[in-house]
Order: structure tokens, then C-alpha cells, then sequence
């Protein structure tokens, strides 16, 4: 046991004075928000308020370490960066636009009309931007930030993407013209250089990630009404939201509604955690669902902007899928971690390393990847030319496999389906549900596979999403040729006990893996 010293009666009396104190200038402190002055508050035994130093202390520690009750002073500092973005798509005949929507600047089923129509308003337009085809123009208005003194901006592609002219409106109500200095499609940001002045107030990217439950600010053109602030918290993180292979959004649930694109989101210290892009609402406003760009991602893609204008990103030239516990299970790995490779491209980077269809890539120069979202994040964030190590999983030994980048296409080149013509009904698969024919028998369907003819629409494969003119290439990691290629296969798993089984199957041009579960008995 510790001794402790023993206090005199008046030691004893201080002591209990003090600490009367002290809770007396907390209580006072939360009362008077932080404190009532300079000494902090005691009372006596009559009740009467007194300044004592204990109190004073006491006060100037609650100071330190309160919240703050508002967030005024941090607006005050970077409002000033922030920009509105007024963009005119120039004078266009009815000729250029008669392939679109009444109200949307895109083509229909184009990836970006699919997104706009999901996660926009009810007509599918981008945030901010309003048609007028009466005189054959379209305008928009959206949000951005300065990030440095001479001018640079930051704004979403799809805010000035095509723009003739751009004008920017800062936060004192001056109106300059901007130009474009290039453009992502991909990550859908944009960098713009505001011409006309050299001592701008700029706002500073964030280098850490925040966390869930931080506050977030954000600050824009909603509607058209430049300079609103809005507040919330970082609601989740590593959001893919469909809009492409790169997505890897903040969701946070600050009010954003259509204008606030491009503008920022700030932390507590004044730094841009993300850039605002998407709302997810069934009505077009506000229901506390937002998505932002990460500081990091603006941060790489605005550096290679501002020196070449274009992005550049590394590419291995594979397609893949994600790894799901079925396909894991039909692989034999452990966890279901990874990138399966469905197919290789013809002379890319990773069939000239030996890459294989059902190959699972686990790592980039032995970090892990998660999955096959975080790969193609992570291979686009190397500049093409750069050796990489890739930590794969081939036929169920982990092996190395070294490759030089290529650089990722800006279009992938499509592919015309074949002619199935008159090819028969073909011969039945009862146990997955569909029929098929040798894919060497349909004209344009090439020699490897068979081809579904026919399926059950209670069946196992219409559950799993296959449909007619689908090619099965490999069932179990063997390829096949006929129905009875495809019957031998499942027979052999289900003699090896197995619980699902793994077909590649192509289908519109592309390759991709489907688990199937074996039923047992």
C-alpha cells in the first residue's frame, strides 16, 4: 500500500477549496461557453461568484481542450477559395443534340447518362447544368477551388467537359474567364487556371485520410446561390458507386445538391478532404447521401494535369473480377481476397509475364490487394514504363511474375457479337439449366467453347445471370467443346466432393468466371 502525506486541517480545508473551485469554473465554463473572463469563477459560502488563480487554470484548460461551438472562424478562412463555375457548351444546332434527352448533355446509355440518371436528379442532368435548346445552348454551373495564389483551380470534369467558355465568380463577387488545363474522365476531375489576378486565396489539399465520424464542410454553388456552407460527418469511406474502375469515394452527409459538383469538402483544420462529385437521391436533393473524391486521388491526378494536361496510367492488360467466397471456395484459397483474372489481352504486359486465365492476383510488389477495385487502383497510380512485381496465385501455388507497364488505352476497342443464326436447339445441360452447341458450328462464335442456345428460366445458370449466345470456354478448369465436355466436368466435381465449380464464359466481347454451386446428393 502507498503512503500518502498526511494533510494539516487547514492543508485539508485549501484543498477542498480548490477543488470546489475548479468544479465550480467547469460548471461555469459550460454555462458561459468556455468561461466567463479572463480569472474564472468561484463561489463563496454566502453564494457569492469570486475570481480565484485555481479557477482561472481550470477555465484555461476547458479552453484548450473544448470543441468548438461553431465553425465560423474555420469559414472565415476558407471560403475565400472557394468558386463558383458558370460554363457555356457554345451555340449548338438541333442537329448536335438530337441524340439526346430532352434535358441531358449525354448520350443515352452512355456510362455517364447511366450515372447522372442513378445518382443525379430526376432527369438525369448533372448537377448545375440546365439546357436550353430553344437557342440551341447549353449552360451549366457548378462548384470548384483554388489551390494556389496564380490561379490554379480544381473542378469536376463533367462541369466543364466541353465548355467553350468558362467563367468563375470568387467569393468577393469578381467575375474572370478561365481556361482549361485538362481533364479526367476516369476519376472526373478537371484542373481550370482563372486568368486575371496573381495573389488568389488558395486552399490546401489534405495528406491524411479522415475517419468516419469526422465533421465535414461543404462549401459550393448549390442551385446557383454561390458561397453556401453546409456541415455533417464523413459518413463511410472506399464507396464504389458504378461510375468506374477507379472509385474510391468519401459518403459523407453534408447537404450537396446539384452546383455543389466540383466544389470542396473541408476538415475541421481547413484542409480539402475531397472534392463533392455525386448525390445518391430518388428526388435530386438532398437526402444526407454525398460523394467525394479523395484529397489523395485530386492530388495525384491534378499534379500530372498541370504538367502534360492528360493523365497517364499504368496498365498490365488483363481483365478481371472480383474474388467472391464461392469462387474462392472453387479455387481452394483461403480468403476471398484478390483479383481473378478472367482473360489476358493478346500481347499485353501480363500474358508476355505468363499470366493465365484463372490466375489471382494478391499483391503489388508484395502489398496486398484487397480486391480487384483496389488492383486497378493501384497499377493506374504507376505511370506507364515502371517495373512492377505481381503477387499471384496459379493453379494454387503463389508464384512472382515481373512486368514492364504499358499505358492504359482511352477506349477499348469493341467487339461485334457473333451470328448465331439457325444453329439448332443444341444438346441439354440439366443440371445447370441451359442448352448448348459446339461454338465451332455458329459462324463468328470462333473454335474454343460452347455456345448457350437455350435456358431454363428456373434453372441454375438464368440465375446466375447467363444468357443466349453466351460462350462457356472452360468448366472446372477444362476446356470444353461439346455438351459432353460440359457434363463430364461437373460429374468429376461432384465425385471430388466439391461444392461449387468454376466455368469461364464470355459473353459481348468479354471473359468472366461464374461459381456454381453443385448440388449435392
Amino acid at each position: 500500500m502507498t503512503n500518502r502525506p498526511t494533510m494539516s486541517p487547514q492543508e485539508k480545508s485549501s484543498h477542498r477549496s480548490v477543488l470546489s473551485a475548479r468544479k465550480w469554473a467547469l460548471m461555469a465554463s459550460v454555462v458561459a461557453g468556455l468561461g466567463a473572463g479572463a480569472y474564472g469563477l468561484g463561489i463563496n459560502g454566502a453564494g457569492n461568484w469570486f475570481s480565484t488563480p485555481a479557477a482561472a487554470q481550470v477555465s484555461s484548460e476547458v479552453r484548450k481542450v473544448a470543441q468548438p461551438v461553431g465553425f465560423a472562424d474555420i469559414v472565415e478562412r476558407v471560403k475565400p477559395s472557394v468558386i463558383s463555375v458558370k460554363v457555356r457548351m457554345g451555340d449548338r444546332g438541333r442537329d448536335d443534340v438530337a441524340g439526346l434527352s430532352d434535358d441531358s448533355p449525354f448520350q443515352p446509355g452512355s456510362p455517364m447518362e447511366r450515372f447522372f440518371r442513378r445518382f443525379g436528379g430526376p432527369d438525369g442532368m448533372p448537377p448545375g447544368m440546365r439546357g436550353n435548346r430553344g437557342r440551341g445552348m447549353v449552360t451549366g454551373q457548378g462548384s470548384g477551388f483554388l489551390i494556389s495564389a496564380d490561379g490554379y483551380a480544381v473542378t469536376n470534369n463533367h462541369v466543364v467537359d466541353g465548355a467553350d467558355k468558362v467563367e468563375v465568380t470568387t467569393d468577393d463577387g469578381k467575375t474572370y474567364t478561365a481556361k482549361v488545363i485538362g481533364t479526367d474522365a476516369r476519376t472526373d476531375l478537371a484542373l481550370i487556371k482563372v486568368e486575371g489576378g496573381s495573389n488568389f486565396p488558395y486552399a490546401k489539399l489534405s495528406e491524411g485520410k479522415p475517419r468516419i465520424g469526422d465533421w465535414v464542410l461543404a462549401v459550393g454553388n448549390p442551385f446557383g446561390l454561390g458561397g453556401t456552407v453546409t456541415a455533417g460527418i464523413v459518413s463511410a469511406s472506399g464507396r464504389d458507386i458504378g461510375s468506374g474502375p477507379y472509385d474510391d469515394f468519401i459518403q459523407i452527409d453534408a447537404p450537396v445538391n446539384k452546383g455543389n459538383s466540383g466544389g470542396p469538402a473541408f476538415n475541421v483544420e481547413g484542409e480539402v478532404i475531397g472534392v463533392n462529385t455525386a448525390i445518391y437521391s430518388p428526388s435530386g436533393g438532398n437526402v444526407g447521401i454525398a460523394f467525394s473524391i479523395p484529397a489523395n486521388t485530386v492530388q495525384a491526378v491534378i499534379t500530372q494535369l498541370k504538367d502534360k494536361g492528360m493523365v497517364s496510367r499504368g496498365w498490365i492488360g488483363v481483365q478481371i473480377q472480383p474474388v467472391t467466397q464461392e469462387i474462392a471456395d472453387s479455387l481452394g484459397l483461403k480468403k476471398a481476397e484478390g483479383a481473378l483474372v478472367a482473360e489476358p489481352q493478346a500481347d499485353g504486359p501480363a500474358a508476355k509475364a505468363g499470366i493465365e486465365s484463372g490466375d489471382v492476383i494478391i499483391g503489388v510488389n508484395d502489398t496486398p490487394v484487397k480486391d480487384a477495385r483496389e488492383l486497378a487502383r493501384t497499377i493506374g497510380g504507376f505511370a506507364p514504363g515502371n517495373t512492377v512485381k505481381l503477387n499471384i496465385i496459379h493453379k494454387g501455388k503463389e508464384k512472382v511474375a515481373n512486368l514492364t507497364l504499358g499505358q492504359l488505352p482511352n477506349t477499348i476497342e469493341a467487339k461485334a457479337d457473333f451470328d448465331r443464326g439457325d444453329v439448332g436447339r443444341g444438346a441439354d445441360v440439366p443440371r445447370l439449366g441451359l442448352t448448348v452447341v459446339p461454338a465451332s458450328s455458329v459462324a463468328g462464335a470462333g473454335k474454343e467453347g460452347v455456345v448457350v442456345t437455350d435456358i431454363d428460366p428456373k434453372g441454375l445458370a438464368a440465375d446466375r445471370g447467363f444468357k443466349e449466345g453466351d460462350v462457356i470456354l472452360e468448366v472446372g478448369g477444362k476446356a470444353v467443346a461439346g455438351a459432353g465436355d460440359v457434363r463430364d466436368a461437373l460429374a468429376a466435381a461432384k465425385t471430388e466432393n466439391k461444392n461449387s465449380i468454376l466455368l469461364r464464359v464470355r459473353s459481348g466481347g468479354a471473359s468472366r468466371f461464374v461459381a456454381l454451386p453443385l448440388a449435392k446428393g
